[in-house]
């Protein structure tokens, strides 16, 4: 009999009969297609609506919710926000797997089949997109009474191709087929001013001030749904989209300058078109710091308008708002809220800054200088008079603050001055964010204290209590839950279901490390990861590995600092190794790499072409027997991410001491039973501190002695001569080798490496090879390995995004959890 699609009664609650009610419904009314003509994509479709439906009651009742609270509220500003697919997200935390699975059955249909077609929102890039996410998340989850501002980037940073082992870039066209979780806000459109001049007047001896911009670009709000667990409560991720306010110049249309008419349209909405346009140029620096504001202007202007509904006196809004400021982007945000107040709302200045100054918080999560941004003050001048007149103001009353503090002392003023003078007249935008914050905190122990000690040493010594330290967490949801749902599965039967809203359960495991049913369960399940691991990379490179080899795992952004460069020289070492030793011994060694490069980064595009030339030589000789596979999987994001990471054996994370901020991939992968390699950086240092030095595996020099050898003159040119095993591997790739049609092209790599090497690859190059071997021992001891990664598993209880976000609401936000009535706690 045929499944019966037909003439079933609908009701809006998640039960079988009204789940497989409204699939039909959508099937039949939104595509038109019945069980026959119907498509996959018609399929999932039907399916992401049918389950929107659900999610759209409970975000209604949660606005209602907080409406009726009017409680303070959490804004998250971030330029990134790495989703992934929603649509099981969203089952999973609707608590509706079950009833989605029960009431398909009769119709046929397994939604799981068809979650693979959901395209990817493209809104991030890296770790700090996927942490924004985490964060929502584990926002929605505790309850919080959050939004989310980002931008809705058309075609996201870019889609990764390559193309004889080079990186391409290409157009990721993710909004194609529409985004089904969005709805559009036309009613919220703000506008945002750009260039013109500023008028000065007075009004009873009091200097006013009136910008008149010389255009204006919309922006216009999508709302994403972010679905607590467990809860009913739905938050919301809000992003904006620009728009012109007139398609075309019909008056040069008419006269026949056809490019003129659209001109305006094309430079206005190409501020949402791609994640960080290329900085290369002068022209993408500057689309750049107009994207910036674009978004702090539309997101700070809905937080007003949302105060606004519940009270007219703004020295109330530090106790109904707190903004967050995701790493320095945002910043602009500072002194686009004290125009607003004081231009606009026609607050005083010092009742302007004092609300202001309690209304921000500051995350910083890199020490790089090229995230630490300074915008040239003619980029002011030319797109944001107003602002530029606001911050020098700003700064000579705070360099007045500071001189009064350090008597004397004018070289501490023009370190902490908001201007940089020389050798161009810049604005540090990092420092604006520190004088405007009431909190600014690093994601790691190390990192906050770097923060303090090397990058913004005399703002701590002159705010020390403005300084703190929040470690960077994941969310269990996606990242074990989802992810690896066969190990959540024998989590459950053992400790209970907890743990998904309290990490800290997992630590109830450790009583099974020496079971050896729990110990072989565990196995089994890396093992079938292990094979959807192996047919993912046969589909998306051709190469074919052993599933029962070992997973060597180094996947994020591509950059020097986290030493790719490193990981492959070591591969070229065991390769040179496995050559001259035919009868080695042991299981298939599998090397993957993944991630991109910035499309301006020259080295680290190079980086990718030297792994893809290795792999091509080593992956075809057979003098080596396929003991050694490389693998790079082009264009990673979230969901190869929840394939790899339940695989993975072996996680490197070797970044040079002192560079990392935190990481999260590190979290992620000991989650999921990896044991990690790694330096001591960033939270590499408390997950190893929380799951004991025995089961981690950490190399190389520390932060002091790094510093060390960078004032003794390092010389890296020295080890090559000194070193056979740095010397062997270098010269093989100076002798083209891995480049026998492309002479001479890694040649900038070696010469970095030898007369540089500023990232110290050849100092930890030893300390690498021996911990690798270490490794490669212990991994042939199946009982001492599989209780080490069962103890990753159970000690991994802090590194959940919930801890980190409890330690903001509660020590900076000051915001508490707001409950439904059939959920409020005693």
């Amino acid at each position: 009999m045929n499944p019966n699609w037909d003439n079933i009664d609908s009701q809006v609650t998640i039960q079988q009969e009204s789940i497989a009610s409204f699939f039909v419904h959508y099937l039949k009314f939104f595509s038109g297609k019945d069980r026959h003509s119907a498509s996959e994509l018609d399929i999932y479709n039907a399916l992401a609506y049918t389950i929107r439906d659900h999610i759209i009651e409970k975000w209604l009742e949660t606005k209602k919710l907080y409406n009726n609270n009017e409680p303070k509220r959490v804004y998250y500003l971030s330029m990134e926000y790495l989703l992934g697919r929603l649509f099981t997200n969203n089952i999973i935390n609707l608590g509706a797997d079950e009833q989605f699975k029960k009431g398909l059955k009769k119709l046929g249909v397994n939604w799981e089949d068809f979650s693979t077609w959901e395209r990817e929102s493209a809104l991030g890039n890296g770790g700090l997109g996927r942490l924004a996410a985490c964060f929502l998340d584990s926002m929605a989850t505790l309850n919080l009474p959050a939004v989310g501002y980002g931008l809705r980037y058309e075609y996201g940073i870019f889609r990764q191709d390559i193309c004889q082992g080079y990186q391409v870039e290409e157009p990721d066209e993710w909004l194609k087929f529409d985004n089904i979780w969005e709805m559009k806000r036309v009613e919220h459109t703000v506008p945002v001013h750009f260039g013109g001049e500023v008028e000065v007047y007075h009004i009873d001896g009091v200097e006013k001030h009136n910008w008149c911009p010389s255009y204006t670009v919309l922006g216009i709000p999508y709302d994403m749904p972010v679905v607590g667990y467990g809860n009913n409560i739905i938050n919301t991720l809000r992003l904006w989209s620009a728009k012109v306010s007139e398609e075309f110049n019909l008056q040069d249309f008419n006269q026949g300058n056809y490019i003129d008419a659209v001109s305006e349209k094309v430079e206005g909405e190409t501020l949402t078109k791609v994640l960080y346009p290329d900085d290369r140029t002068e022209s993408g620096r500057e689309l750049r710091f107009r994207q910036q504001y674009f978004f702090v202007c539309c997101s700070i202007q809905d937080i007003i308008r949302k105060f606004k509904k519940e009270s007219n006196d703004f020295r109330d809004f530090p106790k109904k708002a707190v903004i967050q400021l995701n790493d320095t982007h945002p910043s602009i945000s500072v002194s686009e809220l004290m125009r607003i107040l004081v231009d606009e709302e026609d607050i005083n200045w010092d009742l302007a800054w004092e609300i202001t100054s309690k209304s921000f918080g500051y995350t910083n999560h890199t020490i790089l200088p090229e995230a630490l941004e300074k915008w040239p003050v003619e980029f002011f001048q030319r797109h944001l008079p107003r602002h530029l007149q606001i911050i020098y103001e700003l700064n000579q009353r705070f360099l007045q603050k500071i001189s009064v503090m350090h008597p004397g002392d004018n070289d501490i003023l023009r370190r902490m001055s908001l201007v940089e003078e020389y050798p161009q007249k810049k604005i540090r935008m990092a420092h604006l964010a520190i004088i405007g914050s009431t909190s600014v905190n690093g994601v790691s122990e190390i990192h906050s204290e770097i923060l303090k000690s090397q990058v913004m040493p005399d703002f701590y010594k002159s705010f020390p209590n403005r300084f703190n330290n929040k470690t960077n967490g994941i969310t269990p949801r996606r990242w074990l839950l989802q992810a690896n749902p066969d190990l959540a599965d024998l989590i459950t039967q053992k400790i209970g279901k907890d743990w998904v809203c309290d990490l800290s359960k997992l630590k109830q495991l450790e009583k099974y490390v020496d079971d050896k049913a729990f110990s072989k369960q565990f196995r089994k399940i890396k093992a079938t990861n292990k094979e959807k691991l192996a047919q993912l990379i046969k589909e998306k490179t051709g190469v074919v590995v052993k599933n029962d080899a070992i997973f060597d795992v180094q996947i994020k952004r591509i950059h020097e600092y986290k030493r790719q460069l490193m990981n492959i020289l070591h591969v070229i070492h065991l390769y040179c190794e496995l050559r001259e030793n035919k009868d080695h011994k042991g299981p298939q060694r599998v090397f993957l790499f993944a991630g991109k490069a910035a499309p301006g980064y020259y080295m680290a595009k190079m980086i990718i072409k030297l792994i893809l030339n290795v792999a091509k030589v080593i992956n075809n000789d057979e003098l080596i027997n396929d003991k050694i596979k490389v693998v790079f999987i082009p264009n990673y994001k979230v969901s190869m991410a929840e394939v790899i990471i339940p695989a993975t054996d072996i996680s490197e994370q070797i970044s040079t001491a002192g560079k990392e901020a935190s990481g999260t991939g590190n979290m992620k992968f000991a989650l999921n039973g990896a044991l990690t390699i790694g330096t001591l950086d960033g939270a590499n240092i408390e997950i190893m501190n929380e799951v004991g030095k025995d089961n981690i595996f950490t190399f190389g020099l520390d932060i002091d002695e790094i510093k060390t050898k960078r004032q003794s003159n390092y010389q890296p040119n020295e080890l090559y001569e000194q070193n056979p095993k740095i010397k062997k591997v270098v010269d093989l790739i100076q002798s083209n080798f891995f480049s026998f049609n492309e002479s001479g092209i890694f040649d900038p790599i070696c010469n970095s490496l030898l007369s540089e090497d500023q990232y110290f690859i050849f100092a930890d190059f030893d300390s690498y090879l021996d911990c690798h071997e270490k490794i490669l021992q212990e991994y042939r001891n199946e009982k001492t390995w599989t209780k080490k990664a069962i103890l990753n598993v159970a000690r991994m209880g802090k590194f959940s995004s919930d801890r980190t976000i409890k330690e903001y609401a509660e020590d900076i936000w000051k915001v508490s959890p707001v409950f439904p009535k059939k959920a409020k706690k005693s």
